[in-house]
């Protein structure tokens, strides 16, 4: 299955991005991600076979534990892989980028030990907001997310997730909560 580790920001702090987004959004003409699927992601797993999924969760569980809480919010944004042609609009995640990057490690660690791989992306907190299908320019999305700072939340949840492509609407992947882990 496909799987990823996530923090998964409160509903506090979706309702005021998607507050800020809202009016704004039909001026872009992308694919936009769902509020309720809006997350950090801190590790992704491609291919965990059934049988590893208890052993990600205990190795997930023993990373979480060595972690702190650490405070966080959205606030600013970008694209990838650059402004001028891109392909995904994202909104940054502010906070302890030590902590939230030994955190992510961690749960890139956490693969291995489960007997499972995990890809090699560096961490970059963000929250995917929209997709576009050919690259675009996008800087003026970009400048206009800078402008954005969302409410303070505490990072303090590891979520672990399952995406099942194409089962969402729209034909869009469906998220299944498997665990929640406590930092």
């Amino acid at each position: 299955m496909r799987a990823f580790a996530a923090l998964v920001p409160p509903q506090h702090a979706v309702d005021d991005l998607e507050d800020f987004l809202e009016p704004r959004r039909a001026a872009g003409t992308f694919r936009w991600s769902a509020p309720e699927q809006w997350h950090v992601t801190l590790a992704f797993y491609a291919d965990v076979a059934e049988h590893r999924v208890d052993d990600l969760v205990e190795a997930l569980a023993a990373a979480a534990a060595r972690r702190r809480t650490t405070p966080a919010r959205i606030a600013g944004g970008g694209a990838f892989p650059h402004g001028v042609a891109a392909k995904v609009l994202w909104a940054g995640l502010v906070g302890d980028d030590e902590e939230l990057g030994r955190l992510a490690a961690g749960c890139r660690a956490a693969a291995s030990r489960a007997g499972t791989r995990v890809d090699g992306q560096p961490f970059r907190p963000h929250v995917t907001l929209a997709r576009i299908g050919a690259p675009q320019e996008v800087t003026r999305w970009v400048r206009l997310l800078d402008t954005y700072t969302g409410p303070e939340w505490v990072a303090d949840t590891v979520t672990l997730l399952a995406s099942h492509l194409g089962e969402g609407p729209r034909r869009r992947p469906r998220h299944e909560v498997l665990e929640e882990i406590a930092v």
